[in-house]
């Protein structure tokens, strides 16, 4: 059997001068457009007291962290589904073992409050 290779023959259009130089000038625009929106954001003096600072700086790094620990919930739960379906014993064991971590990182805020009291 041989096998013959048909070779596509791929040709681009020609793009004239005047389009090109248009869709630059467009892109460019756009550009310094978005620039502009993104970079011209007021930033709103914090109050005198630094302690306030810290604390909203607290307050949305644990935030991040709760998000990191319920999508780590999420994933554990669904990877234990998955192995209840396939009957994987190792499989199930690191989906509980997710949910487990999940679970320590969504609340790690209040295990700290917990703990220093």
């Amino acid at each position: 059997m041989k096998k013959t290779h048909l070779k596509k023959n791929t040709t681009k259009l020609p793009l004239p001068y005047k389009v090109r130089k248009g869709f630059s000038i467009y892109c460019a625009i756009v550009l310094v457009v978005a620039l502009m929106f993104t970079m011209s954001m007021t930033a709103f003096a914090a109050n005198d007291d630094p302690l306030t600072v810290v604390n909203n700086l607290s307050d949305f790094i644990f935030g991040l962290i709760r998000a990191i620990g319920l999508i780590m919930l999420g994933f554990g739960i669904v990877q234990v589904g998955l192995s209840l379906k396939s009957h994987d014993p190792s499989q199930r064991a690191n989906g509980f073992l997710t949910v487990a971590g999940g679970i320590v990182i969504t609340f790690a805020k209040e295990i700290l409050n917990l703990i220093t009291g």
